[in-house]
């Protein structure tokens, strides 16, 4: 990768942290704006990374529970792409694109957030066992995460989904045996 093509992605990044720093400081309307604006630029053909963090913050500033929920199933699709190796944004020596051996290390530790918003989309959209799948896939995927802050907070966020979620009544037996309602 060139030097100005770093500086470049460098640059969409800083300009999704910008938009990020407007939606928790209660913006929602001019970081989707900008946000949007990114994602017109970059697309389904951009950087997985870029997309997937994009979509992950675009999910978080929309008002409508069913677009939170589309934004969060793009994010999963970047990052999946972006695992597997094959979608947008990958290359191959034929076509002149590089080719990325590895995923980039940072979207593996992404799985437990993605998949745990998802899980508060379908509690928000009154899909309870959707929202359970999506739990236990995040739960699953905690072993990438390092025992830090975000570490911590994700799997915290997790517990109390799932203390809320086996509250319900017929919610039926927790899926993790450390789980106590």
């Amino acid at each position: 990768m060139t030097e100005q093509q770093e500086a470049s992605e460098d640059a969409v990044m800083t300009r999704i942290g910008q938009a990020v720093i407007l939606l928790h400081a209660g913006d929602r309307e001019e970081a989707r704006n900008r946000l949007g604006d990114i994602w017109a630029e970059i697309g389904e053909e951009g950087d997985s990374l870029h997309r997937c963090t994009l979509a992950h913050y675009m999910a978080d500033a929309q008002d409508d529970p069913a677009d939170e929920l589309a934004w969060d199933l793009r994010a999963l699709t970047a990052a999946a792409d972006e695992v597997r190796g094959d979608g947008p944004g990958t290359g191959s020596p034929w076509d002149g694109r590089p080719v990325r051996q590895e995923p980039h290390p940072a979207m593996r530790a992404f799985y437990p957030s993605l998949h745990l918003s998802l899980a508060a989309d379908y509690v928000k959209l009154q899909r309870p066992e959707a929202a359970r799948v999506h739990l236990a896939r995040a739960r699953a995927a905690t072993g990438v995460l390092a025992d830090d802050g975000y570490g911590n907070g994700v799997r915290a966020a997790i517990a109390r989904l799932e203390r809320s979620l086996a509250a319900e009544p017929g919610a039926g037996p927790p899926p993790f045996p450390e789980q106590s309602p």
